[in-house]
């Protein structure tokens, strides 16, 4: 629910989304596209991709009416080609062309699509949901490595898993949360049974110690 709200896919009740001081909360999520954030979905194939376009058609999806890919509504699929071929090239994304059915693609293949497509639009924040959810062992380090690299330029993540593993490998801050609220914020140097207790509903006081959370945590 937290990441439908950020991305404007769910409207929010109360508080506020901010990115680098601009609110866009309950904003449409092109709006929030246009604010600088970028999203992979936890559904790859529901959300993230349109199954039935050609490779190239979805790595331009959100940007079709972009001047470097438009004209006065018409499509140029040759520079639209181009910018496939490039991004293609620099993903390693394995695919027999760019004109066939996205569908075709692997799961990683897939994944990879949605993550050149997010990151080539140069984002000041990417939303990550689940990336590596029903990925082999070989895409799930791809991701992982690509969301180090993106790391490294400045960009701000927001990673959302349930692998505990995979979110102590990759963050700097970790926010733990239980029935909706922030339980609370730890490094990842943090022992996993502390972070289990807090994902269980106990959560540490201010001077450090465990105590277990009434009410909701």
């Amino acid at each position: 629910e937290l990441g439908e709200v950020l991305t404007g896919l769910r409207k929010s009740d109360s508080g506020q989304v901010l990115v680098d001081g601009k609110d866009i909360t309950n904003h449409t999520p092109r709006q929030i596209i246009q604010a600088g954030v970028a999203h992979v979905p936890e559904d790859r194939q529901h959300r993230g991709l349109l199954l039935d376009f050609s490779v190239k058609e979805n790595l331009i999806l959100e940007e079709h009416r972009d001047r470097r890919f438009s004209h006065r509504g018409i499509i140029d699929y040759r520079k639209v080609a181009s910018h496939a071929a490039a991004l293609v090239q620099s993903f390693r994304i394995k695919t027999d062309g760019t004109d066939i059915p996205v569908s075709s693609l692997s799961g990683g293949n897939q994944q990879k699509v949605i993550l050149a497509r997010e990151i080539s639009r140069d984002p000041e924040v990417l939303i990550i949901m689940k990336p590596t959810r029903g990925l082999d062992v070989g895409a799930i380090e791809y991701v992982h490595q690509t969301l180090l690299d993106e790391k490294a330029r400045g960009k701000a993540i927001l990673l959302f898993s349930s692998e505990l593993e995979e979110i102590m490998a990759l963050s700097d801050r970790i926010a733990v949360m239980y029935e909706g609220e922030i339980a609370g914020i730890v490094d990842p140097c943090t022992s996993t049974d502390e972070i289990g207790l807090m994902m269980a509903g106990v959560k540490r006081r201010e001077e450090g110690e465990v105590a277990h959370a009434e009410g909701n945590a």
